[in-house]
């Protein structure tokens, strides 16, 4: 495993990567295949019983058949490739594949809430499903908005985001999702992470077409009408700098879809906070693999 180095600094944020990345290659275990990308990082509920380990991490195929999950009783692992996976395409309302998990636990309700996309007759569009153990999920049918959701609850509302810069929101973040406007508009996200601090939604992303395409972030104010909230101008948070994020590949701009292989890219950011601590989740070398780093400020 690459050692790790010290924080990366481009902006507000600076990024720490740990000792043991990537965290998940294609060398733990040969049923997740080499196209790997989309992480969602939880630390599994006290109210699970036997639990495989302490986290959860989902991530996914550009077009496997089911939701990849892998297990561990620390970030730096090791991790544990869960093998039958969970939420299979057949179990999701759509078809050929699903990705993009987005998870979040209810302790509330003692649930644990799935987000995902796959494509229906018309086009890529997002579900939900729910578990009460995080491995066995139950879709629902209804067709939610546009791909890769990220959704986060302000002020009696759940709200999301998606491809590319699109607001929704939904009263109980099951049904009834009302579009709003689309807040990036000079670039196109792809695949996104929220963090929210008070009434400061913080957005990290990647854009389709940089060169390298990489980790940038943005500040959304929540204040006001839904409708008119703007984001600031994002900053880069973190670029392909080690071997295994492909900084030996050729510098080339991004393009739309599926990683062709190895390429100098940073995809898929996904946050997760433990204990006052922040960590961003990302998939390495366009769709190589995930690694994960502190955020610091």
């Amino acid at each position: 495993m690459t050692t790790g180095s010290g924080p990366t600094a481009h902006g507000i944020w600076k990024a720490r990567r740990l000792p043991c990345n990537p965290i998940i290659h294609p060398g733990l275990d040969a049923s997740i295949g080499e196209n790997i990308n989309g992480p969602s990082l939880i630390r599994v509920p006290e109210w699970v019983e036997k639990p495989l380990g302490r986290y959860y991490l989902y991530f996914a195929h550009h077009t496997g058949r089911h939701i990849r999950l892998a297990y561990a009783d620390r970030l730096c692992g090791p991790w544990t490739i869960y093998r039958p996976g969970v939420l299979s395409v057949d179990e999701a309302f759509c078809e050929h594949h699903v990705a993009s998990p987005d998870v979040h636990v209810d302790d509330e309700r003692r649930q644990i809430r799935m987000y995902y996309h796959g494509p229906s007759p018309e086009e890529q569009r997002t579900h939900v499903a729910i578990s009460h153990d995080g491995l066995t999920f139950r879709a629902r049918p209804e067709n939610l908005g546009p791909s890769y959701f990220r959704v986060w609850q302000w002020d009696g509302w759940h709200y999301a985001i998606a491809m590319p810069g699109i607001l929704l929101r939904s009263r109980d973040g099951l049904t009834g999702f009302e579009t709003g406007p689309r807040v990036f508009t000079h670039h196109l996200m792809r695949h996104s992470a929220v963090l929210l601090e008070g009434s400061t939604l913080w957005i990290f992303f990647s854009n389709i077409g940089d060169c390298p395409e990489h980790i940038v972030v943005s500040r959304l104010e929540l204040s006001g009408d839904w409708t008119d909230w703007t984001p600031t101008p994002w900053e880069s948070v973190l670029l392909p700098e080690e071997d295994y994020e492909g900084a030996g590949l050729p510098l080339e701009p991004s393009v739309m879809g599926r990683a062709p292989g190895p390429v100098c890219q940073l995809r898929d950011p996904a946050v997760f906070q433990e204990d006052g601590r922040t960590w961003l989740l990302y998939s390495v070398s366009g769709e190589s693999g995930i690694a994960i780093a502190e955020l610091i400020r």
